[in-house]
């Protein structure tokens, strides 16, 4: 699987729990900002709703938990697709710590796109789908 964008995140003291590290539901909101910033840079601004072609819902998300994160780690997000479906896409990440050079956390997300309208799924526009195959072309043949 490959990770076509990459961000950072750091975590804060507040994303840490009584065990001084980082507070498990908070791995899954670093992702998604990550996550998030890659849609925007393939061209969906996912900030505004009334100019997107429809809506989507993630109906799906996945963690595994490898290594511990503390306070003031700064963790690199890679962040991809590994399935595009008519009307669906599964999204990967993978954190690595670089304190400790080890993976903290992967995980995936499962994405639905919606009719605004009907609130049923409909089919991923063609020019997003387009736009996220010349990033990964692996994905032609799925």
């Amino acid at each position: 699987m490959s990770h076509p964008y990459t961000s950072e995140v750091k975590v804060r003291f507040a994303d840490t729990d009584a065990n001084g590290h980082t507070y498990f539901g908070n791995y899954m909101v670093f992702a998604d900002e990550v996550m998030s910033e890659y849609w925007v840079d393939l061209g969906w601004d996912i900030y505004d709703v009334d100019a997107s072609p429809c809506l989507v819902f993630t109906v799906n998300v996945n963690i595994d938990f490898m290594n511990e994160c503390l306070g003031g780690d700064w963790l690199d997000v890679g962040v991809g697709f590994s399935r595009i479906g008519n009307t669906s896409l599964t999204a990967e990440f993978l954190m690595t710590n670089r304190r400790t050079g080890e993976a903290a956390a992967k995980g995936t997300f499962t994405s639905v796109f919606v009719d605004k309208t009907t609130r049923k799924s409909c089919p991923m526009p063609e020019t997003f789908r387009a736009t996220i195959i010349a990033r990964q072309p692996e994905l032609a043949s799925g």
